[in-house]
């Protein structure tokens, strides 16, 4: 049975419900996780996504900042929401759906950002991004018996030298510096996760996923980093068709930042 599911982030969904419509008439993904929605529960466009053919909605949200969401095709069940580093950010949810026989739980991940100044004694910003990555190391893929899982959501880090434009230039900027990568990796090889875009894309190929705002040519200068991830549980890595990046997406009219990115799956 075929699925697919997108994970964008969205800065602010409200203020960009066009380009989500313009995504979804087009490309029809069966799951929606979006990050940084920027909303509160109640101001989340229920209706809007709900007539774009989403009736199952789980929403997490913020007044102003952070803030994640699923919306499915099909019924999501048993949501959960973890407070990472304890300072009521909404940074996270989890719930679990059904597909090809299969029991799915979805994680949808916010990490922090991190600030510009990659030195926690200077910036609490980037204390509490390595903070979050620790908890984050306690996360298995098979922490639930006769469950799959995918994870998926801007985690704000490139952890490999291909998942920047500049491997060296990069070094000591917030999203790739060694600290950072390492934390990732171990979070990945701690969890028994499968990092899927990888699967696909060896690490010898460029791949990207955001484009700074603050390139005056961002297609042009192509400067990216591959900020959004998509991973599963190692029993899922068969049932991987394709990973699809919409790159075009960053070019439309009040883009995010960010390409949403679909997996695509056959099980």
């Amino acid at each position: 049975m075929a699925f697919s599911l997108t994970t964008w982030n969205i800065n602010s969904v409200r203020l960009r419900m066009p380009i989500v419509q313009r995504f979804v008439e087009s490309f029809q993904p069966d799951i929606l996780c979006l990050q940084e929605i920027k909303c509160q529960n109640h101001e989340f466009p229920m209706a809007e996504m709900t007539a774009l053919g989403y009736p199952h909605i789980v929403v997490h949200g913020q007044k102003g900042y952070h803030g994640v969401a699923i919306a499915s095709r099909f019924p999501l069940t048993e949501d959960h929401r973890q407070d990472y580093c304890g300072v009521g950010d909404s940074r996270h949810i989890s719930v679990i759906f059904e597909r090809g026989g299969k029991r799915i739980r979805l994680h949808n991940f916010y990490v922090p950002a991190g600030g510009d100044e990659p030195d926690r004694n200077i910036n609490p910003k980037f204390g509490h991004k390595l903070d979050f990555l620790e908890e984050m190391k306690a996360l298995s893929a098979s922490a639930e018996a006769g469950t799959s899982a995918i994870l998926v959501g801007d985690l704000n880090i490139a952890p490999l030298e291909n998942d920047v434009w500049s491997h060296k230039q990069l070094l000591k900027i917030v999203s790739h510096t060694p600290v950072e990568t390492e934390g990732l990796t171990q979070v990945i090889r701690r969890g028994g996760w499968v990092d899927l875009m990888r699967e696909l894309v060896p690490a010898s190929e460029k791949l990207y996923t955001w484009w700074s705002y603050r390139a005056k040519d961002w297609d042009a200068a192509d400067r990216g980093r591959r900020l959004d991830h998509i991973w599963s549980s190692p029993d899922l890595r068969p049932a991987l068709q394709r990973i699809d990046i919409l790159r075009e997406a960053r070019g439309w009219e009040k883009p995010s930042d960010h390409a949403p990115v679909t997996v695509h799956f056959d099980l």
